[in-house]
């Protein structure tokens, strides 16, 4: 695999890291996937602690530094310090030192979610690109028929836009895979899909897209990572960045996102 030269901003790196994520074997495609997920960390992580969090050895981060075109970590990391704008300390370092206490009570776990929202809603301005949203509210205004898909963890994401659409008296269908029932077929030229998948993305929602695509349809990507195989199909990317807390991810800012798209898009239909 050619390394080639070490890219010179945070977009550069995240286009590398598209190129070159699908040819990586298991424990670096396992670091990109986390780098993906978590650029944010890189600033003010350790080598051994990204490693730790990716599931990989010290020596299987470096090698992915390495093929991303830096020297080692303190290169890449040097990269995205020059961009860090966060402060100390950050909010997953709270979180940290709730869990530490050991008390998981309801009311603890509650004020651990809240923070977690907190964080994720603190972030949202950063995360979305305007001029994306702008463009998602203009292809789905225009929309006949707004098609929308979200599996899993997705799916009270997607439920509440059509439920939002639906009171806005947007044309709108909600897509799902009850009864293992594939309903493409009701998506036509003149219409749009909005689709709702994070990482590690459901590969029915990613099937829906590349074939829509491959008609024509135009499609509006809500997702959590700015390096993400939707880019590739031409979607138009609204990217989220949520905090997680253990195994679970916190969906306030997404829902907030949520909101304000299908408000603008009930909004722009009116006008």
């Amino acid at each position: 695999m050619a390394e080639g030269g070490a890219p010179a901003s945070v977009v550069e790196f995240e286009e590398k890291l598209l190129e070159v994520s699908a040819s990586l074997p298991k424990r670096l495609k396992q670091c990109a996937d986390y780098v993906a997920a978590n650029t944010d960390r890189i600033a003010v992580s350790t080598v051994a602690e990204m490693a730790e969090a990716a599931g990989v050895q010290p020596s299987a981060f470096m090698r992915f530094c390495q093929i991303m075109g830096f020297s080692g970590y303190s290169e890449m990391q040097r990269l995205f310090r020059e961009n860090y704008v966060g402060g100390w300390p950050d909010y997953s370092t709270r979180l940290d030192h709730l869990r530490d206490m050991g008390e998981h009570s309801g009311p603890r776990l509650l004020a651990e979610f809240v923070e977690a929202g907190r964080a994720s809603l603190e972030n949202l301005l950063k995360s979305v690109d305007p001029q994306a949203l702008e463009d998602a509210v203009e292809t789905l205004a225009g929309a006949n028929l707004v098609h929308i898909i979200g599996l899993r963890r997705s799916f009270p994401v997607a439920s509440y836009i059509a439920y939002a659409l639906e009171k806005m008296q947007v044309p709108a269908m909600l897509h799902s895979v009850a009864g293992r029932l594939d309903s493409s077929a009701a998506i036509r030229p003149g219409d749009a899909l909005l689709a709702i998948t994070f990482s590690p993305y459901s590969a029915e929602t990613l099937d829906l897209v590349e074939a829509v695509r491959a008609r024509g349809v135009p499609v509006v990507a809500l997702t959590d990572t700015s390096v993400n195989p939707l880019r590739k199909m031409g979607a138009t990317i609204l990217t989220v960045s949520e905090v997680d807390f253990g195994a679970f991810r916190s969906l306030s800012a997404t829902l907030c996102v949520a909101i304000a798209l299908s408000a603008a898009v009930g909004a722009k239909r009116k006008n």
